[in-house]
């Protein structure tokens, strides 16, 4: 066997071509991390550069400068942005301040609403669920006279508001807040205004009676 197709050569040739392929990438490595278009160093989390860091950055980068029109479309964009942005944070802050100034106003059109979509029994049931509880007090001889009286006040509807005061409901207790005593429901049911009036009436009056005497000559009780 010569020595050209001996093994050992073969053995240095295959060696040769190695070592010579691995220098090669070696070498295009270094140009891609040295010079050429070889990617920034990467930041550290901090954020921190050294000066050689910083100017490789400026020395590697591919950005061109933005033309003059493209620079002025942007910060023409970002003006309008910052505009539209402070004319809604003022708008939204005027709103605030309306909400609150009228809020109370608000929340009682809110209130009156809820009350209107809520059932309301006929001014005919209510009267006579009030004759069943007058009688209930044993002030039977005086229904006329509590009948007539709160048909004057409010015609038996418990959500009578007089637009003149703050009285409310059937014997129009004013404020009508002060029904709450009877019941935490005063504004919607006819039963516990009708309750909280007759206590009204025999504490001040003694019985329907004498509230109508005195509503005929004071035309309020």
């Amino acid at each position: 066997m010569s020595m050209q197709d001996s093994p050992f050569r073969r053995f240095l040739t295959s060696t040769a071509i190695v070592l010579a392929v691995m220098v090669g990438l070696g070498a295009a490595v270094w140009y891609l991390e040295v010079g050429g278009d070889a990617d920034p160093p990467a930041i550290a989390e901090d954020g921190d550069l050294s000066a050689g860091e910083a100017l490789r950055l400026v020395q590697q980068s591919n950005l061109k400068p933005l033309e003059p029109v493209v620079v002025d479309a942007i910060a023409e964009a970002k003006r309008r942005a910052f505009l539209k942005e402070k004319a809604a944070k003022e708008k939204a802050r005027r709103k605030a301040a309306w909400y609150k100034k009228h809020k109370k106003e608000i929340d009682a059109k809110l209130a009156a609403e809820k009350l209107a979509k809520m059932p309301n029994p006929s001014s005919e049931q209510n009267k006579d669920a009030g004759r069943k509880l007058n009688a209930a007090r044993g002030w039977e001889a005086c229904w006329p006279a509590l009948e007539v009286l709160w048909t004057k006040e409010s015609n038996w509807n418990e959500r009578a508001d007089n637009p003149w005061s703050d009285a409310y409901g059937i014997p129009q207790a004013l404020p009508g807040s002060k029904m709450s005593s009877a019941g935490p429901n005063w504004e919607t049911n006819a039963t516990t205004q009708m309750l909280w009036g007759l206590s009204y009436i025999q504490a001040r009056y003694k019985d329907p009676c004498g509230a109508w005497s005195f509503w005929q000559r004071n035309n309020w009780y």
